[in-house]
Order: C-alpha cells, then sequence, then structure tokens
C-alpha cells in the first residue's frame, strides 16, 4: 500500500517454524497462569513474505513484522470467575446494570503501514509494528472487552497519540477476536487489510474494503504538524465493525491487501477448504504458506488478471499484472 494522499522455500519453512513456536509458547504460557478450562480457541498460522527489494529480517518477522505489515496473536482468560465474588456484591453493593464482560478471548490482528510515507524520510513499518504492539499488550494485560475490538483498536491508537515520542505514520488495521463468553466473532476493520471466513467450501463472511478512491483505503494517521493538511486521516470510529457466530472448523483469514489484491476469493477458498476441521497447526501451517507463496507468485506475474487490476480497470485505469506488495497471511480455524 503506497498512498498517503490522492525468498526461498527453506526461509519460508523457518519463518514458519518460528512463528509455530512462538504462538505455541503463549499458549503454553496460559496454561501455566490457571486457565487450562479455557477449550475455545484459534489454532493460529503466520506466513508471508516483505515485499520485492524489501530486506528479508527474520527476527523482525518472528517479532510480528513483515515488511511494512505487521501483525499479532494473543489471548487472555481472566483467572477470577464471577462466582467469586457473587456473595459480597448481594450483600453489600446496590443493583446495577453489568458490564460488558472483560478478557476471555483469543484475539488477532494485522496491520499495513503506508509506504508513501518513505518520500517523507519515515519508516512506515514502524507505524504498523507500534500500532499492533500497543493491542496486543492491551489483550495480554486484560485491558480490553471481548466483544469490543473496535474500542482496542482505538485504545491501542490513542495510545500511540499520547507516546510522548511522536510515531509518525499511517496504516490500516483489522482486529478480530473470538469471544469465549459467547463464542461469536466481533471484528473492527479500517482500509483494504480485511478477513474471509470459509464453511463448507463457501464464503459465509467476508469484510469490505474502505477506500477513499483507488488505491486509497481509509487509514489511521499521525503526521507531523506541518502536513496534517495533506494526510489523510481516518478515526478509529470510522472502521467497519462485524459480529457473527461461528461453528467449530471454521476457516479464517485475516490479511493485509497484498493477499486480497493478488488472490481471487475462489482460490483462497481452495486452499482453505482442505484445513477445515484442522486442529493440526503443522498442517495448518502449511495452508497458511502455500497461501503466501501462490500470492508472490502471483503478484510478479506481468499477465495475470489479479483483483488488483481488476479493480483499476473499474476506476479507468490501465492496468494488467499482480501488484508486488508485502504479504501478511493469518490463518486461524476455529475449535469449540
Amino acid at each position: 500500500m503506497q498512498a498517503i494522499v490522492g525468498l526461498s522455500r527453506g526461509i519460508s519453512r523457518a519463518l514458519v517454524q518460528g512463528v509455530v513456536q512462538r504462538s505455541q509458547g503463549s499458549t503454553e504460557a496460559s496454561q501455566r497462569a490457571g486457565v487450562e478450562d479455557a477449550d475455545s480457541r484459534l489454532v493460529t498460522a503466520v506466513s508471508g513474505f516483505p515485499k520485492p527489494g524489501s530486506n528479508y529480517n527474520i527476527d523482525n518477522i518472528l517479532k510480528g513484522q513483515i515488511g511494512d505489515d505487521a501483525y499479532f496473536v494473543a489471548r487472555h482468560v481472566d483467572e477470577w470467575s464471577t462466582s467469586d465474588f457473587e456473595v459480597v456484591c448481594r450483600v453489600e453493593t446496590p443493583r446495577v446494570e453489568p458490564e460488558p464482560k472483560k478478557g476471555n478471548a483469543d484475539v488477532i490482528g494485522v496491520a499495513d503501514g503506508v509506504g508513501g510515507w518513505r518520500a517523507y524520510g519515515v519508516d512506515p513499518g514502524l507505524f504498523s509494528v507500534n500500532l499492533m504492539k500497543n493491542c496486543e499488550r492491551l489483550v495480554k494485560a486484560g485491558y480490553f472487552v471481548g466483544s469490543q475490538p473496535s474500542k482496542l483498536l482505538a485504545q491501542g491508537f490513542r495510545e500511540m497519540q499520547e507516546n510522548k515520542q511522536q510515531i509518525i505514520g499511517s496504516s490500516t488495521a483489522c482486529l478480530m477476536m473470538l469471544s469465549h463468553t459467547d463464542l461469536k466473532l466481533y471484528t473492527t476493520n479500517i482500509g483494504d487489510s480485511g478477513f474471509l471466513v470459509v464453511r463448507s467450501g463457501e464464503v459465509v463472511h467476508r469484510s469490505q474494503e474502505q477506500q477513499h478512491y483507488f488505491n486509497t483505503p481509509f487509514q489511521l494517521s499521525l503526521p507531523p504538524t506541518e502536513l496534517q493538511s495533506e494526510v489523510l486521516a481516518d478515526r478509529p470510529e470510522s472502521a467497519d465493525q462485524y459480529e457473527f457466530c461461528v461453528e467449530d472448523g471454521d476457516v479464517i483469514l485475516l490479511a493485509t491487501d497484498g493477499i486480497f489484491d493478488n488472490v481471487p476469493d475462489r482460490l483462497l477458498v481452495e486452499e482453505m477448504a482442505v484445513v477445515q476441521h484442522c486442529k493440526d497447526s503443522m498442517r495448518l501451517q502449511q495452508c497458511a504458506n502455500s497461501i503466501a507463496l501462490m500470492a508472490r507468485k502471483l503478484s510478479r506475474d506481468p499477465k495475470f488478471l489479479s483483483p488488483f487490476s481488476v479493480n483499476a480497470l473499474a476506476a479507468g485505469i490501465e492496468a494488467e499484472g499482480g501488484k508486488p506488495d508485502d504479504i501478511t497471511v493469518l490463518l486461524a480455524t476455529v475449535s469449540l
């Protein structure tokens, strides 16, 4: 993604093995904290590639950065149950409306830093990485509501605004929560990152792109004072919000536009349908790898009629082939 206004298979295997270990480690940490009873979860795998010409830094990727893209996978389960306080609350406090239940959710997210900031000497990845790190930290600390990803995104962005050392840049973002309370998926999406949910070989839920105009998506922005009048700056409240029930075995793809600009839905569905009901993290990882590799291959094909070129033609712009870009795939299956 460029607008502000107006690898080898061996490396891929090294990447995804490290990500799997990171994800498994967070699950093990939760179990050590005494939350083994939270059976509802997302089984996840991550894969991807930075755009051509970018440095492939495995350390950054394992920390949640792929080129200008960023991602996170987090889980929080409250160790305190309501029953621990029922008697005290009944006797000592007047009846009040219950607050939304906090914690108890699996949360995943992706963000795509706006590459156009390079023209101003700014690293576009800093914004997306910090936004996702803020959201991840809030989830792990339990400072979120398990059915309100929009508020989590807004709080993550607010902390960037309040940072003493200003982080300049812009980013799209998409967050998704599997609530352990009602077993629903809650999502918030701003810009052209997004999600796809597949069941029985069919798309049952899909996000829609938010665009000001072609190739200029909605974006959260923190510009320097001298550029505020020239830079698009959407509010977190502008994000689309979705909520829907899921079933055991549903397959979820959360990704940046490097996937959706290059791979038609029918090809994504073919790959995702293979891992329905899959609880094997390595099989899921292979599928994530396959989707990332397919996107990279199609992005480099000058003759392929990609979704990006179709949208360009619809906007009256002559275009052919794929769109080389950072590619981030966060694949998950629902385990209830």
